[in-house]
């Protein structure tokens, strides 16, 4: 049992050390203004949804950098965000079946780390019926979601939609 905590703390802290490496060139490029409003409306998306989920006991996080803190804090704050930035820059001028299509080798990655993490680790319990599936879905919908904010706000700046 003491090897699968080590094995918990190891694989956070790895996972957000590279997050946090891979972070700076994912968000100088330009537009870098873009890159930044991903960045905020992603931390603000998942975190919202993160918190609704923990709080109605569907999930819960064993293992944090911030035990006093509900919400699983790299993930909401680095590795969501650096996800949804990639894909907003691979889809920038995809039609809507790419932006669906190019979820797939986000997602499923991101799934399958999720799902191991929950059946070897002790850094998420999946609780009240929660499974993979519904990761899946809810990741998808909150890629969609954040992926027509920006778009809008970028509608919005070349002047197409006004206030």
């Amino acid at each position: 049992m003491r090897k699968k905590s080590i094995f918990s703390s190891y694989f956070l802290i790895v996972t957000t050390i590279t997050g946090l490496g891979l972070l700076p060139f994912a968000i100088i490029k330009r537009p870098l203004k873009d890159w930044i409003i991903v960045y905020i409306v992603s931390i603000i998306e998942n975190y919202f949804a993160d918190y609704f989920l923990v709080s109605k006991g569907y999930l819960k996080y064993k293992r944090k950098i911030f035990p006093r803190i509900k919400v699983h804090l790299p993930f909401d704050f680095v590795h969501y965000p650096l996800m949804l930035l990639f894909y907003n820059q691979w889809t920038l001028n995809s039609k809507p079946i790419g932006l669906i299509l190019k979820l797939i080798p986000i997602v499923v990655p991101q799934i399958i780390i999720e799902t191991i993490a929950a059946k070897y680790t002790k850094l998420i319990t999946w609780k009240k019926g929660w499974n993979w599936y519904h990761s899946f879905i809810s990741v998808v919908i909150k890629m969609l979601l954040c992926r027509s904010i920006i778009a809008i706000i970028r509608m919005m700046n070349k002047g197409k939609l006004t206030l």
